[in-house]
């Protein structure tokens, strides 16, 4: 089971160098940059901090020239007794022995950086520190002790009035309820994080939220939520050029479709996580791709398959000491084994899940929990007895009256704290508003520009349409009259007159294109009868061209008033629609349909092409689909894209009336 672990340091994004030789050059200038002013700088914490950003330079493309630089800085800073510096070690390493699997290495740098911070007393860094240590143990699958850490981190966060350290404290607790499978409190979590990541406008902080919500949607069996948060998940990652969010997505997607049992979409996913992770050296992935697999081909009776992969995982578990998902594979090879008739090797498999298992979250936990509350009350107890002995008869009733004014502070204290708490929480309340407000603001401005430039756009049109039909079509018209009247008045050749004749009908086809552009800047029958004729005219024109045969269909639009600009909109629409149909998909027949019903107009465009991977609409840089994407956004339409190689393409828009 993969959830979305934050630790402070991994709210960074990292790039995804891989074929983007731009970024490439730009990191090889910042280096050259860096290595410049390190030879001008002195050898005290100001080399100390050009060591760390000379290793974050590194770290995306060379983790391991990173971590060399990192150890000079640690190495620097305690012999200069540069206490914080020793302790920002962990914040920067951490993230390059996560991604290559090394946990429990990562766990004893995190510990000592706690140890440092609670030496220096800086509140915000200790709490940092208690999230780094909370997320390797639940790397390692502690989760009571993951726990523990990160409602430390979240006291304290919520003490200093820090929104990021709750965020991240509410994202990790999501994740750990989901791994003890209680979803819905794990999907409660996640989405109060959510809430925090947005305010905050952190892209990465989202993703992870997101994840964590699509893992909680995937084991309630909210499949198609699922889906889409993971599809979501995947392209802040390639919009960001961040591999993790990638794998992420792709792992995500592969578990939605494992678990609706669509085989070829699973391995497609799975294979290319695996591919991804070997690439970046992210073995963890690599680990659930191959459980995943496992899943599904025990699921399709391929025990031999299933086997094979499992043993894959197997192996990567044990090297990363992930001791959950070690579990989980002794029991899916017990399984498989016991199907495939291999019942010596079933029941071996099966005792490695029982020791793994009871080592986990049986007895050993439980008396965890008994011992520490077993020390509280024993402490309690000395305490009291301590009390007992070194009190006297008078000193008692002394302790009697402090302790009844200890009880009336403590309830003006309790008090004072509930009215400050309110206080705070309509504080707190009153600057989300705000936000939200400028938010929409903000969105309102933008939508006010793009209908200011559509409008202009298409008062441009008509008045270049409107002085085609009515300047040069006239001027047209007036020249082939006076060449028909001339050829009435002269006598000529058999040669001249077909010259002439050529000459009329070219003089024709010119006033005809003339007419078939100032038509598509703006219909006449658009402005004349409406969307409905200028559509159906305009679908038949294409029909009539030989190109793709268009069906049109409408329902309802009697019952329709649209002011003109709303019509002109979706008459662009259906037109840009239409000529990518005409441009990419080589289709040979197409349908529009428009209908009205109640206060909703829903527009559908599909063909029988080639289709696409609609993940790659949103790196295209064209200019058609943002215009398309621009005109639905002003109508506060909502869009549906469904396409699939050698299956057609089905666009679906609903606007409210």
């Amino acid at each position: 089971m993969h959830t979305s672990i934050s630790s402070w340091k991994l709210l960074l994004f990292f790039p995804f160098f891989m074929g983007h030789f731009p970024a490439v050059q730009a990191q090889v200038l910042k280096l050259d940059s860096l290595r410049n002013v390190m030879r001008g700088t002195p050898d005290d914490t100001s080399r100390v901090k050009l060591y760390y950003e000379y290793g974050d330079a590194l770290a995306s493309v060379m983790p391991d020239s990173a971590l060399w630089y990192y150890d000079l800085a640690k190495t620097r800073s305690m012999a200069l007794d540069h206490d914080k510096g020793s302790a920002a070690y962990a914040s920067h390493a951490l993230v390059i022995l996560n991604n290559q699997g090394k946990f429990r290495e990562a766990l004893e740098i995190s510990k000592e950086a706690l140890e440092r911070y609670l030496e220096l007393g800086d509140e915000r860094e200790i709490a940092i520190a208690y999230i780094n240590v909370g997320s390797e143990w639940q790397y390692l699958a502690d989760f009571q002790l993951a726990a523990d850490n990160y409602l430390k981190a979240m006291k304290i966060g919520e003490t200093i009035g820090d929104q990021r350290l709750q965020r991240i404290t509410n994202n990790n607790l999501a994740s750990i309820f989901i791994n003890l499978k209680e979803y819905e409190k794990g999907k409660q979590f996640a989405e109060r994080s959510l809430v925090m990541a947005k305010a905050l406008k952190d892209s990465y902080s989202i993703a992870s939220s997101t994840y964590n919500i699509a893992t909680a949607e995937l084991y309630l069996k909210e499949y198609d939520l699922a889906l889409a948060h993971y599809s979501e998940v995947g392209k802040m990652g390639k919009r960001s050029q961040d591999f993790i969010l990638i794998l992420d997505g792709w792992l995500g997607a592969g578990d939605v479709y494992n678990a609706q049992n669509v085989t070829e979409h699973a391995v497609f996913y799975y294979d290319s996580v695996i591919d991804l992770s070997r690439q970046k050296k992210a073995p963890e992935y690599e680990m659930y791709a191959y459980m995943g697999l496992s899943e599904l081909k025990d699921k399709n009776t391929n025990y031999s398959e299933a086997e094979q992969y499992a043993l894959k995982g197997i192996a990567l578990a044990k090297r990363l000491g992930s001791n959950y998902e070690l579990k989980d594979l002794f029991k899916r090879m017990a399984e498989v084994a016991e199907k495939s008739g291999a019942y010596q090797k079933a029941l071996e498999y099966r005792k490695e899940f029982e020791v793994l298992n009871d080592s986990i979250i049986g007895e050993n936990s439980r008396s965890n929990i008994n011992l520490l509350e077993a020390k509280f009350e024993s402490e309690k107890k000395e305490s009291r007895i301590v009390k007992l002995e070194a009190a006297q008869k008078i000193q008692e009733l002394s302790l009697q009256q402090k302790n009844t004014l200890n009880t009336v502070l403590v309830g003006a204290s309790a008090a004072l704290l509930l009215l400050s708490l309110l206080f705070y929480r309509n504080h707190m309340h009153k600057q989300r508003l705000q936000q939200q407000r400028i938010g929409e603001l903000e969105k309102e401005k933008q939508l006010m520009a793009t209908e200011a430039i559509l409008k202009g756009e298409e008062r441009e049109r008509m008045r270049l349409a409107k002085d085609l039909h009515d300047g040069l079509g006239g001027m047209l018209s007036g020249i082939k009259y006076s060449f028909q009247h001339l050829k009435g008045n002269q006598i000529m050749t058999p040669e001249s007159q077909r010259s002439f004749d050529r000459g009329m009908d070219m003089l024709d086809s010119s006033i005809l294109e003339m007419r078939r552009v100032a038509h598509n800047m703006m219909p006449e029958s658009l402005v004349k009868f409406g969307l409905d004729s200028a559509l159906k005219d305009f679908c038949n024109e294409i029909t009539k061209s030989g190109a793709l045969m268009v069906n049109y269909q409408s329902f309802h639009l009697e019952d329709m008033a649209l002011e003109q600009t709303f019509a002109i909109n979706i008459y662009r629409i259906v037109q840009e629609l239409i000529n990518n149909t005409l441009k990419h998909a080589s289709a040979k027949r197409a349908i529009v349909q428009l209908s009205y019903s109640g206060d909703l107009l829903s527009l559908t465009v599909e063909d029988d092409g080639r289709g696409f991977n609609t993940d790659l609409i949103y790196a295209t840089s064209g200019m058609g689909w943002r215009n398309i994407e621009h005109r639905i956004e002003l109508l506060k339409g909502k869009l549906d894209i469904n396409s699939h190689n050698d299956n057609g393409t089905s666009v679906h828009i609903e606007f409210r009336i």
